[in-house]
């Protein structure tokens, strides 16, 4: 499954820089773009025409299309073409999309092999009061979004003012000081850079480009012991302040229910995929959350909480098995309720 990370944000954000970062930093990872605007944009010294099946290489195998919103599954369809092997697709909205409308489309596509990855909401720490006083109604986008980064924010001496303001708008996104667009992808999306014996590991990402990245919280949970179905997913439709991705496998050991759940969320989005375990492995709950502002203790206490401590009907498994993702199935995640 290919996940679709959505990239919206006002115009001269920083979008572009973001996306440009991407490109160049999430090395060993083929990237497919959309690019959902009009006129002409810059990406990686290329001019990409803002016409309809557009289709331009950006070198190290990563590819990009033009398309106005309605084309959106028809570019997914191409980029989601397995002798393409592309790993994650970035789409890029117009500065004046309605992000909402485009997750909606996201999670109704009829792609198989594709899946909403989040929706990233761009923010100037420089023009945000002028913007958001001039235009009234882009609060609506801040509410939508997984995850608010605030780009510019080497140009600006009171950081705390404009979080303040950001936060009478969405107080429970994180959200991510940067400069330049820096966005560690890891964060956004699984990078082919770490070998996947270390795949849960994200100690050693602060040197991992050029750039200087945005500092994130990080948060390891590991359990010989079953999960509570109910309890677990208390825990995610109330999810910790801050958070922004969780990730791993959970051992439920319910009779009927004794594969091993792959969990993905993304902002207030969630999946499950069943998979057998590897032969000659102990079931094991292995979790990474990954976010801003995160209480570690907190956050380790509520999932200790969630570990099974008596016995549990099969049915209790019907709070987690709606959100599970059959293979070939169709990308709609399920928000979570």
């Amino acid at each position: 499954m290919i996940p679709v990370v959505l990239v919206t944000g006002f115009l001269g954000a920083g979008k572009t820089t973001l996306l440009n970062h991407l490109l160049r930093a999430a090395r060993g990872t083929r990237l497919g773009v959309i690019v959902n605007d009009f006129g002409s944009i810059g990406i990686d010294a290329m001019a990409v025409a803002g016409q309809v099946d557009s289709m331009i290489s950006l070198g190290n195998g990563c590819l990009c299309c033009a398309a106005d919103t309605s084309d959106i599954d028809e570019m997914l369809a191409k980029l989601a073409e397995p002798e393409r092997r592309i790993d994650v697709i970035v789409i890029e909205a117009s500065g004046l999309a309605d992000p909402q409308a485009m997750v909606r489309m996201l999670l109704a596509s009829q792609i198989p092999n594709v899946r909403y990855g989040g929706l990233i909401t761009v923010l100037d720490a420089v023009e945000f009061a002028a913007t958001h006083a001039e235009h009234p109604d882009l609060a609506r986008q801040l509410k939508a979004a997984d995850l608010l980064v605030l780009n510019k924010t080497d140009r600006v001496d009171a950081l705390g003012e404009v979080v303040a303001a950001i936060r009478e708008h969405n107080g429970e996104a994180p959200i991510l000081p940067v400069s330049h667009g820096a966005v560690d992808p890891e964060l956004l999306f699984e990078t082919r850079e770490l070998p996947a014996a270390r795949q849960l590991s994200f100690e050693d990402l602060e040197d991992h480009d050029d750039h200087a990245h945005a500092a994130y919280d990080t948060v390891s949970f590991t359990s010989g012991e079953p999960m509570h179905p109910v309890r677990l997913m208390e825990f995610l439709d109330n999810r910790p302040a801050g958070l922004y991705r969780l990730k791993g496998y959970v051992h439920f050991g319910v009779p009927g229910h004794t594969d091993r759940f792959g969990v993905q969320t993304v902002g207030n989005y969630l999946r499950f995929h069943r998979s057998k375990w590897p032969r000659g492995t102990t079931p094991t709950t292995q979790l990474v959350l990954i976010g801003k502002g995160i209480d570690t203790e907190a956050v380790l206490d509520r999932l200790a909480k969630c570990v099974r401590t008596e016995p549990v009907e099969p049915l209790d498994m019907l709070w987690v098995t709606r959100y599970v993702e059959e293979s070939g199935s169709p990308s709609g995640a399920s928000p979570m309720q």
